[in-house]
């Protein structure tokens, strides 16, 4: 007995995963009583079932926005709120040099203005369920990889079968939860008519740029609005049609204009994308040192070229925009997150617990002569060497470059060896899409970079072309590549035989590229499947050690729920504060006057900002106008555009980033340090009000 309470107690001091409340991204269906008990506590008003199953459940206003991000339902007229960078792409799709809405914003007047846009959806979780002991009951255990993948298969086409016959509008996907240890199927019903509404200007929607990203203090107004619209006969989706009308939905989230204090309730509710709490140390290791290491070293090169380019020519800058945000985003993750790793020292921690972990093992046998750390620790060494090129090898041939893309895509379309059938490709005239002038400067500053990662000797044949025939002038090499490549000949029709491309320079420059990356999924693939089943078998060992307390799988972009309080950190030793009010932005607007791309913005937004009096958008508390604010709500990509809800379920903001302290909290999450940074509903409202002059849109959404 006293063993079993030091092995308990130890349990407790390491895993304050779930003894903390405020940590942690919680499935709604299944919320355990004691963590809303623990919301309760902090302040949360609404009954267990307005959660998640009662007609007017929070979750039913809360929406995954097109596959990447978060959204909520505002208005009964099916209005969305998300992050500004959220909606990035459909507002720089719909800009042109003229008509420049990342630059100056955009406000729809009518339901007629209103733009459309293509492949972005939204999709509602209608239920959610634990399919865990019935896939066991059919042999799931039991079988290799391979068959439970057909299983999976055959299980979700059949219950996707059956929710159709429920209601055609209905979709539904499994998915594993706890490291593979479980597996949920979860219901949605998908909206793919979605038109933007109104945007505020790129200045002030992404505030601060990259000088400011994962930063606190922040004065980012992050948000953009679409419109849900649906079939006008059933209320139900619908492919696009001018004919479509506003969804009504039967609920939506009501925005609060009460502010918060310190210490009050917070909830987000949202689709976070992925987490890795329950990682080894080897793979922590493994993600450090071969994963985000080289990402941010060659994002780096890229970015570098990228913004020169940009910043020279204003079309250039519209095409590129979106994929220099993205690109810059996990750059500056990579490099965060290693830097909280090393100081926080994630990876020793995570041995020591191992540690106890084999302790536990030696005294119960739990998953004894399965879960083997040696075995794990050599594993990952087996792959280590040849995951880190695979990184190097994304980061520098996979969609860096038109030519890239379009060289990879035809050898990934040659027909199979033995095949006697000619096929025939040719490109489409995406010329608007890319600059030439800049993604042959990425193509060739990327070529150059490649080679410190790998040996002289393993270099692909086209370094020897480069020294030879081009006298290593790699930019050269390039011109000559997209030149008499047919790669890069839109329209023109391809033959897709060995015969036909053997000359090709293009089709010989994939060809090469291709065996690097083929050599490293070899060396991967043999050693994945182990990899995974000793991760699995450790969270389980995980979840039964420490059996008294409440676990939640990582994420995986299906709907959590994370709750805690309004609240600074200490930033340097010294109170970080909980928000941030308008004189503080109208400081970094001066120091954009003075040079600070970063925080360069209209002269009209210093204006309305340096207004003596926000009238309703004050706040009752501080008398302060408001910003941005701070949380200990646990979130990570795909939270962008999370609804952040009061005690009483009212909207006060949107996650829209963390802070960079803690950016290793997809796989450690540190009390201390980590924040949810969000932009308050007040600060919204009011530059849809004074900026936007959006009066329609306010009245929709209830605000006086």
């Amino acid at each position: 007995m006293k063993k079993k309470n030091l092995f308990l107690a130890a349990a407790l001091a390491l895993s304050s995963a779930a003894a903390h409340a405020d940590e942690g991204m919680w499935t709604l269906y299944n919320l355990p009583q004691a963590v809303y008990e623990q919301m309760k506590s902090y302040g949360f008003t609404p009954s267990y079932d307005q959660l998640y199953k009662s007609e007017d459940a929070i979750k039913n206003a809360v929406v995954n926005f097109s596959g990447y991000c978060s959204g909520v339902v505002v208005s009964p007229d099916g209005l969305v709120f998300t992050n500004h960078h959220c909606g990035f792409e459909a507002i720089r799709s719909h800009s042109t040099v003229e008509h420049d809405y990342m630059l100056n914003g955009f406000y729809a007047k009518t339901f007629e203005e209103e733009l459309p846009n293509k492949d972005m959806f939204v999709s509602f979780m209608v239920d959610q369920k634990d399919i865990t002991e019935m896939l066991a009951a059919r042999g799931f255990n039991e079988m290799n990889n391979e068959q439970r993948e057909k299983l999976l298969s055959e299980v979700e086409n059949q219950m996707i079968k059956e929710v159709h016959e429920q209601d055609p509008s209905l979709d539904l996907e499994i998915k594993p939860f706890y490291e593979g240890n479980k597996y949920y199927a979860t219901t949605y019903r998908t909206f793919r008519d979605l038109r933007l509404v109104f945007t505020i200007p790129k200045s002030m929607g992404k505030f601060g740029g990259e000088t400011d990203n994962w930063m606190w203090p922040r004065q980012t107004c992050d948000y953009s609005v679409f419109r849900i619209y649906a079939d006008p006969n059933t209320n139900g989706p619908a492919k696009y049609s001018k004919n479509n009308v506003p969804y009504k939905p039967k609920h939506w989230a009501k925005v609060s204009m009460d502010g918060y204090k310190e210490g009050d309730f917070a909830m987000t509710i949202g689709y976070p994308g992925s987490t890795e709490r329950y990682l080894s140390s080897y793979g922590i290791r493994e993600m450090r040192d071969a994963e985000n290491a080289p990402r941010a070293q060659i994002r780096g090169v890229k970015q570098a070229v990228m913004i020169r380019h940009m910043r020279a020519d204003e079309a250039v800058r519209i095409k590129y925009d979106s994929k220099y945000a993205q690109s810059s985003n996990y750059w500056k993750n990579s490099l965060g997150m290693n830097k909280c790793i090393d100081s926080v020292g994630i990876i020793r921690q995570k041995a020591d617990f191992e540690d106890r972990i084999q302790e536990y093992q030696k005294w119960t046998g739990y998953l004894k002569g399965k879960l083997d750390f040696e075995k794990m620790k050599n594993l990952y060494a087996t792959r280590f060497d040849a995951d880190k090129l695979s990184t190097v090898w994304r980061e520098t041939f996979s969609r860096t470059s038109e030519f890239n893309t379009r060289a990879l895509t035809l050898i990934g379309m040659m027909p199979e060896k033995g095949s006697k059938s000619k096929t025939y490709y040719s490109f489409p005239d995406n010329s608007a899409e890319w600059d030439a002038a800049l993604d042959k400067d990425v193509q060739a500053a990327l070529i150059d970079n490649f080679r410190q990662y790998v040996a002289k000797e393993d270099l692909p044949e086209f370094y020897t072309t480069i020294a030879e025939q081009f006298g290593g002038d790699t930019r050269k090499y390039v011109d000559w590549l997209w030149s008499t490549s047919v790669v890069m000949k839109s329209g023109k029709k391809i033959t897709l035989t060995e015969k036909a491309l053997v000359k090709d320079p293009g089709y010989q420059y994939a060809k090469a590229v291709k065996t690097v990356y083929d050599k490293c999924r070899s060396v991967i693939n043999s050693v994945y499947e182990e990899i995974e089943e000793q991760e699995r078998y450790l969270c389980d060992a995980k979840v039964r050690y420490e059996q008294e307390l409440p676990h939640y799988s990582d994420a995986n972009f299906t709907m959590r729920l994370s709750y805690g309080q309004v609240g600074g950190y200490l930033l340097g030793g010294e109170p970080s504060g909980y928000y941030t009010e308008a004189s503080s932005i109208v400081r970094k607007m001066e120091a954009g006057e003075k040079g600070t791309i970063d925080y360069q913005a209209e002269p009209v937004m210093k204006q309305l900002l340096s207004s003596p009096d926000f009238g309703k958008y004050t706040d009752k508390t501080t008398g302060k106008m408001q910003l941005c604010f701070l949380t200990n709500n646990d979130i990570t990509g795909g939270n962008s555009g999370s609804p952040m809800f009061d005690g009483n379920g009212n909207l006060i903001g949107l996650a829209f980033d963390g802070n960079w302290d803690s950016l290793s909290s997809d796989i450690w999450f540190d009390k201390r340090l980590a924040r949810c940074i969000g932009v308050d509903i007040r600060y919204m409202l009011f530059l849809m009000d004074k900026w936007g002059n959006a009066e329609r849109l306010l009245k929709e959404i209830g605000v006086k």
